[in-house]
């Protein structure tokens, strides 16, 4: 019932501090500001890719309020888009989850998904010509240490189809888990992965945090401009790019650190490339 993973929101004390990076970076638009009276949150929101990035900034006394105290700011939802939110909200609600709805939104709790560490929020699907340096969002992130256990919390909440599924080993970045393509013929899933090397990023993260979001991912034309801005801006970043190949061409991946966007970590990867890892490497264009 899921199309695509088309925004990220963040938790935020400074919306306007939080949104410099996304602009300045990645060539986010702004798009408006609102309230999420159910969030107690002030909303910022920018149009980035075909999608949205959220920043929610505390209004009062709230859910939002809470997040920052107990985490600074921080990725504090995955955005998914959904063909008919009527139809997924009947769905959700005969699975007895009433999920609060508000700004033609649902906004899924803990408490609502059933999973500890995953909040979503889901929109009606919209065709929306990319903004700014990244063409697509298509991954959020979870940790757990029970990837199968979440896997099939998300197929009975969201009624997604596991045969689309791949399972991911990564002994270079020391994890294990899922990717829960919402479609076989597109990158778009939630990845619930499992860290398995003492001492990593990720695995520090989660002995800090426990079950939670961890980062999102997107696809990008212009990887290497990306990174150049980042240097630029002093802004902290990460790039794997093959020893052998000449810098004028594309870095395969990069990934900006939390600071640099408000709070998260946002993972960059060239066209096609995240099908080597998303169980169709044939699919990879090759760099030229």
């Amino acid at each position: 019932m899921l199309t695509r993973v088309d925004r990220v929101q963040l938790a935020v004390p400074d919306a306007e501090a939080a949104a410099a990076g996304w602009i300045g970076l990645l060539g986010a638009e702004r798009a408006g500001e609102d309230r999420l009276q159910g969030l107690g949150a002030r909303r910022t929101l920018l149009r980035a890719a075909n999608g949205w990035v959220e920043l929610l900034s505390p209004d009062g006394a709230g859910k939002i309020a809470h997040a920052v105290a107990a985490r600074g700011p921080h990725l504090y939802a995955a955005g998914v888009a959904t063909a008919d939110l009527g139809a997924l909200r009947v769905h959700l609600e005969g699975r007895g989850v009433a999920a609060p709805h508000e700004a033609g939104q649902l906004h899924l709790d803990v408490a609502d998904t059933g999973i500890e560490g995953l909040r979503v929020v889901v929109s009606e699907d919209e065709a929306l010509d990319a903004v700014g340096d990244i063409d697509f969002f298509y991954e959020a992130t979870l940790l757990s240490k029970d990837t199968g256990g979440v896997t099939r919390a998300l197929n009975t909440l969201f009624g997604l189809n596991d045969s689309y599924y791949t399972e991911i080993v990564s002994e270079v970045f020391g994890y294990r888990g899922t990717l829960t393509l919402f479609h076989e013929d597109r990158l778009d899933r939630l990845e619930v992965i499992d860290p398995t090397t003492e001492g990593t990023t990720m695995e520090r993260y989660f002995r800090k945090f426990g079950q939670s979001l961890y980062m999102a991912f997107a696809e990008t034309r212009d990887i290497n401009l990306i990174a150049e801005r980042a240097a630029a801006a002093g802004a902290g970043f990460t790039v794997d790019r093959p020893a052998d190949r000449p810098v004028h061409l594309p870095a395969d991946q990069l990934w900006l650190h939390p600071k640099a966007l408000g709070g998260m970590m946002l993972g960059l990867s060239r066209p096609s490339m995240a099908w080597s890892w998303s169980g169709r490497p044939e699919r990879v264009e090759a760099v030229v």
